[in-house]
């Protein structure tokens, strides 16, 4: 995870945004253990009560279970759920925005395929 905060969201929000992105890029797969709230905590500078927030707030989505005594485990099929609730976020509230901007700018699909050609090429090349 990295360790600069941005001012526009809580510090347990971008927490829970970064464990999010470690279940959907597969780092943390169904039953792995979430890092304890002191090593979290201790290694980004943070207070144990804004982990412990963030890690609730998974929770209380159904992502991670707490196994007492254990720690905070993936729950099984989390990713899928993710892909779900962050494909339908993304389509509802981030590509309206995108598109709007694309129009604001005047690009055409042409300068905007050649970014993604370039992109995937740069992907592929390493």
């Amino acid at each position: 995870m990295q360790t600069d905060w941005n001012d526009n969201q809580p510090i347990y929000r971008q927490l829970r945004e970064r464990v999010i992105a470690l279940i959907l890029d597969s780092v943390l797969n169904d039953g792995d253990a979430l890092p304890s709230v002191r090593n979290v905590s201790s290694e980004y500078r943070v207070n144990p009560i804004t982990v412990s927030k963030a890690y609730q707030t998974l929770v209380d989505d159904e992502l991670v279970e707490k196994k007492r005594g254990l720690g905070m485990f993936v729950r099984t099929g989390a990713k899928e759920i993710l892909l779900e609730t962050e494909k339908k976020k993304f389509l509802e509230q981030e590509w309206p925005e995108i598109i709007s901007r694309i129009k604001r700018l005047g690009l055409s699909r042409e300068e905007l395929f050649a970014i993604q050609t370039n992109s995937s090429e740069e992907v592929a090349n390493g």
